[in-house]
């Protein structure tokens, strides 16, 4: 394991030093099955190098990445009969372990899940417009 990331869970999964249920292994990511599942199937998606979020992720990475997550994708509706699922991503807030991980998790309508799990705000007048300037001016 690399320095730095001796505590890094995902890492030891990587390595195969900690235990994981498998789904998907190649030469630069392991996707495993999550311990605490949002719902059976939960996949966790991570690159074996230790990357902490998703704009750290090198961009030579970047497509196999999207493009491992598509498969995970097409796998919770024919492996698991799913009808679609949920993927996300936690930059930093709310990611329980820092290394880069891509969460796919099996729906099917009626599973109970309801939209986000955070609370929704709204705009005020004008406030839209302003918060979309602050966004396009660093892009």
């Amino acid at each position: 394991m690399a320095a730095g990331v001796r505590d890094c869970v995902f890492c030891a999964i990587v390595a195969g030093s900690a235990e994981a249920e498998r789904v998907l292994e190649d030469d630069d990511f392991v996707a495993f099955l999550d311990t605490r599942p949002v719902f059976r199937g939960h996949v966790l998606l991570v690159p074996r190098e230790h990357v902490a979020t998703l704009p750290d992720l090198p961009a030579r990475l970047r497509d196999p990445f999207v493009e491992r997550g598509q498969r995970l994708c097409t796998a919770m509706v024919e492996g698991l009969g799913a009808q679609g699922s949920f993927v996300a991503v936690n930059n930093t807030v709310s990611q329980s372990v820092p290394h880069l991980h891509l969460h796919v998790v099996p729906r099917t309508r009626g599973d109970g899940l309801r939209g986000f799990f955070w609370p929704r705000t709204r705009y005020a007048a004008g406030e839209a417009a302003s918060y979309a300037e602050k966004v396009r001016s660093v892009l």
